[in-house]
């Protein structure tokens, strides 16, 4: 059979290109010279019956098919017949079959197979999780409403207090109440006086309470004037 496929000196075999169509669903890369995937053969007439050329205005396909694997193939296609061969050239089915049959394509099958069962499982987990997805993004929505909202009003409260404590602490406000405090003792001081003036207060109760008034006028009138001078300079 491999005999009569390959052909002799003393047979000569048909020219294989009128029986197939130019316009062939067959792939371009099978349709190609057979020196580079079949074997030579001492008759150069049987070789030359079965050299397809490829078609001017087909581009040239990149082969994916690794040596082992293409050894694998011829293997299984040596020991077929010519009429079996010309109708995997010319019977879509049957091509289809024999691609199915080999090992290679088996394997990708069967990893398809898993990769489509394993993406199913991961549905149905994503699908039995949507309700407690939902839970999760209702006590979200109650945090931002409820606890969002209440920390919200205690940073504005705490931000306010800090205005407070920094208008309260700046150079403006601490010579204000500087000047305000020197008024103060200063009027102190003054009723003391009066009070003096009008027997209302003997002079051994008077000179250590104007002592002690002056003296703290006077701290507040230098503590004032440096500060002054210093925001001032």
């Amino acid at each position: 059979m491999f005999k009569s496929f390959w052909g002799s000196q003393e047979q000569q075999a048909q020219p294989l290109p009128q029986e197939i169509p130019t316009n062939s669903w067959y792939p371009p890369s099978l349709l190609s010279s057979p020196s580079s995937s079949r074997p030579a053969t001492p008759s150069s007439s049987s070789s030359s019956s079965f050299n397809l050329q490829r078609p001017a205005d087909r581009p040239q396909s990149p082969s994916h098919v690794s040596p082992s694997e293409a050894a694998g193939i011829i293997v299984q296609l040596k020991d077929k017949s010519v009429d079996d061969l010309r109708k995997l050239l010319s019977d879509k089915d049957a091509y289809q079959q024999f691609l199915l049959s080999l090992d290679q394509v088996k394997i990708q099958n069967n990893l398809r197979d898993e990769l489509r069962k394993e993406t199913l499982q991961l549905a149905r987990e994503n699908l039995e999780k949507e309700p407690r997805i939902m839970e999760l993004q209702n006590q979200c929505r109650i945090i931002r409403t409820t606890e969002l909202a209440a920390a919200q009003e205690k940073l504005h409260e705490l931000e306010r207090k800090k205005e407070e404590t920094l208008k309260f602490y700046s150079p403006a406000s601490l010579l204000h109440r500087l000047q305000e405090g020197m008024d103060k003792t200063d009027e102190e001081s003054e009723a003391l006086h009066r009070q003096l003036l009008d027997r209302e207060i003997d002079l051994g109760a008077f000179l250590p309470k104007y002592k002690k008034l002056r003296n703290i006028y006077h701290r507040r009138a230098l503590t004032h004037l440096a500060a002054k001078t210093s925001l001032t300079g």
